[in-house]
């Protein structure tokens, strides 16, 4: 891809304006999962997805906003789970981003086809799949996540063992509590890192001190269902392969219903136990 196709946008910028098509809501009227009560929305979490760049001058301030948001800083009726995504597509400016991954890339491609976009930039952030914002707008953020969709959390048990030093294994069991239609969904499972800290000698980001939260650093899919009950259980077992330095205090691992239009239908966080 040529560099003229990305672009990389700070709060209030000129760029900001022109950069997609439709800054708000999508038409969803193509869903996977059953219309749910409002009662049966409140529960559940919302999900949100920053793709970055080390490489992109402008987001660490986004990064920094997703580790409010995460920690919990903004008042909030409803709960959140934050992803950062970090892509590739900046290394060439003269820092190659250690979180950043080709496949994160393809992602953050994805959305930019599922909601009829221009152009790919960063950084920017996904909620539910459905409505984006530049990832410095803080109020746009917090709009999209009160309004929303909700859907309940997934009820699934996770149980952990260490195959070996340099892998973890995640099986998980329980029902995904949202009914899915002969059109089907991918139980996706994310794990992440917290408390990354990176000095920055190159590029964009030169002479700074780069602090990442919620860095996706494995994501694999556990299965696809269809024609499932709310009540269903499912199951399945993913293999992480694991990086040098692996703490799992550090570490949580997030699971989240999609269908093939990129829209969530519940999501939910795992703690990583600590003896792992």
């Amino acid at each position: 891809m040529a560099p003229r196709l990305f672009s990389c946008f700070g709060k209030g910028g000129s760029s900001h304006h022109n950069a997609y098509r439709n800054h708000g809501s999508v038409d969803t009227t193509s869903t996977t999962a059953d219309q749910l009560t409002e009662e049966q929305r409140r529960g559940g979490a919302i999900l949100v997805e920053l793709f970055s760049s080390q490489g992109c001058k402008t987001s660490p301030e986004a990064e920094l906003l997703m580790s409010r948001l995460g920690r919990g800083d903004f008042e909030l009726d409803v709960p959140v789970i934050v992803l950062a995504f970090h892509v590739d597509y900046w290394d060439y400016m003269g820092w190659k981003d250690p979180y950043g991954s080709s496949l994160w890339t393809v992602r953050q491609k994805g959305y930019v086809e599922a909601l009829n976009l221009d152009t790919m930039f960063t950084p920017q952030v996904v909620v539910q799949g459905r409505t984006q914002c530049v990832g410095t707008d803080e109020d746009a953020l917090l709009s999209h996540i009160r309004s929303a969709a909700r859907f309940p959390a997934p009820g699934l048990q996770a149980t952990f063992q260490k195959p070996s030093a340099d892998s973890l294994q995640v099986s998980l069991t329980g029902p995904l509590r949202t009914k899915i239609d002969s059109h089907g969904a991918d139980i996706m499972v994310v794990l992440y890192e917290n408390g990354l800290v990176t000095d920055c000698p190159k590029g964009e980001n030169k002479g700074r001190v780069l602090s990442n939260d919620f860095v996706v650093r494995k994501y694999e899919k556990l299965c696809t269902v269809k024609d499932t009950s709310s009540k269903k259980t499912i199951s399945g077992t993913i293999n992480f392969n694991l990086w040098e330095g692996f703490n799992s205090s550090k570490c949580g691992l997030a699971v989240f219903v999609q269908n093939s239009s990129f829209h969530a239908f519940g999501s939910q966080n795992i703690p990583l136990p600590d003896n792992i």
